[in-house]
């Protein structure tokens, strides 16, 4: 088994060390052959002779030799072992590699978006792609590291439903047995079920939406980081969002510092975070832009935009926290404002031009709850389990949900959420093409 990595060559000069992984890339000076060898830690410089003429980009090769200090003109300072080489003694090929379809060797992969996922196993490897899931595992690791600190417990729940989370018609369904069910929209109504049980609790879950769009921010599969806490009113709901929201890509930007560079991505600002109604960040953009948006029920994605920029430019903050949407608009859990029942105590928190979580002050009182759901023309029977939680004792309770594709995608200033999940799901792809013709 491997247990020498990269990485670890940084500490063994002068030491006779055996390292496996791939060729990257291969350099031919006739008597000496230098080849870049990759593994999942980082790329190390080979010194061969002829008979690693013979490789070829991303053969798998065992190769054993001494890490010596390269001189010093020969230094590469853009990768983490450029003071360092390996002087090649012996070559094993572990596995032979079909000629690329494309150019993997440069710096950056030069490809179409459908060329990147139709080719998803091999693009992966390229030290820019796998960078950015670097970069999600540490956002993951911030948002488990912050929500542990205000005593939430951790939770799985379910994917197979029978009840649409948001009452409407775009979902998965499917035959269960001798029933039909669905993949869930949100894990919100679980997690609201577990909270007399927890009272805060928090999980990174998959969601389901048939959404009939195709766009640079929508997945039909997505991930979600969300959390819910028990006795907590809308003002302390606000301060989590933003302590949530900071933190989590704080830690990111501290554990991925070279991928972050990697991608030229610029320190977060924070500063002191604006809140503002809906209604007050449409004032906002009329004023900045001219274009007349009050009275609109939502933000459009060039709303997001712009209210983010007047952030950066007037409060020297990367994220702006919008509340206070129509009620009719949000999901039937949502608490209306008791000053103004058409409106909603529900929020949305926006950084650098894209909406990254939203959530509410959920309705937690039983009667007031079955009355929402009868006067949304949904059938109280159909939410049994979620409603017996209500019934027997539901606290104040509220809670937020963050995308994981789309965080990953706004930090790393991604054109498309596509490039930040590993394998993307959406209403043209499920692996492949679903309009490709399979060769036979």
């Amino acid at each position: 088994m491997k247990n020498f990595f990269v990485k670890d060559s940084l500490v063994q000069i002068g030491k006779d060390v055996t390292v496996y992984g791939w060729v990257s890339n291969l350099r031919d000076h006739k008597k000496i052959v230098f080849i870049d060898l990759r593994d999942s830690t980082g790329i190390l410089q080979v010194v061969g002779d002829e008979r690693f003429r013979d490789l070829h980009p991303e053969d798998v090769v065992k190769i054993s030799g001494t890490i010596k200090k390269r001189p010093e003109k020969l230094i590469n300072k853009k990768v983490e072992t450029g003071e360092i080489e390996l002087q090649a003694k012996d070559v094993e090929v572990l596995s032979h590699a079909d000629t690329l379809p494309f150019d993997m060797g440069k710096e950056d992969l030069e490809v179409t978006l459908p060329t990147l996922l139709d080719y998803r196993s091999l693009t992966l490897r390229h030290p820019k792609v796998k960078s950015i899931f670097k970069v999600q595992e540490a956002l993951m690791d911030g948002f488990r590291k912050i929500s542990k600190s205000l005593r939430c417990t951790e939770v799985i729940v379910p994917e197979i439903t029978i009840t649409a989370t948001e009452g409407g018609a775009e979902v998965f369904g499917f035959d269960y047995y001798e029933h039909t069910a669905s993949l869930t929209q949100s894990p919100q109504l679980y997690k609201q079920m577990v909270i007399p049980a927890l009272e805060r609790v928090y999980l990174i879950a998959h969601a389901y939406r048939a959404e009939p769009s195709v766009t640079t921010r929508h997945l039909a599969e997505s991930v979600q980081m969300d959390c819910e806490f028990g006795f907590v009113e809308f003002e302390e709901l606000l301060d989590l969002l933003e302590k949530v929201a900071v933190e989590t890509i704080a830690h990111a930007e501290k554990a991925c510092k070279k991928e972050l560079k990697e991608h030229n991505v610029s320190p977060v600002l924070v500063g002191k975070i604006p809140r503002l109604t809906l209604k007050e960040a449409q004032e906002v953009i009329k004023k900045e832009t001219g274009r007349n948006v009050v009275g609109e029920k939502d933000l459009s994605p060039e709303d997001e935009v712009d209210i983010c920029k007047w952030a950066e430019k007037e409060k020297k903050s990367d994220f702006v926290t919008v509340t206070h949407f129509p009620t009719r608009k949000r999901a039937f859990y949502t608490m209306p404002d008791p000053k103004n029942p058409e409106l909603s105590l529900s929020y949305d928190i926006l950084f650098r031009g894209l909406e990254i979580a939203s959530g509410s002050q959920r309705v937690h009182e039983y009667e007031k709850l079955v009355k929402t759901i009868k006067d949304r023309g949904m059938n109280p029977d159909d939410f049994e389990m979620y409603l017996m939680a209500f019934q027997y004792g539901m606290p104040p309770e509220g809670g937020f949900s963050f995308g994981l594709e789309r965080l990953t995608k706004t930090l790393l200033q991604l054109p498309n959420v596509r490039e930040a999940a590993l394998f993307p799901r959406d209403m043209e792809r499920v692996d492949v093409r679903l309009s490709k013709k399979r060769k036979k």
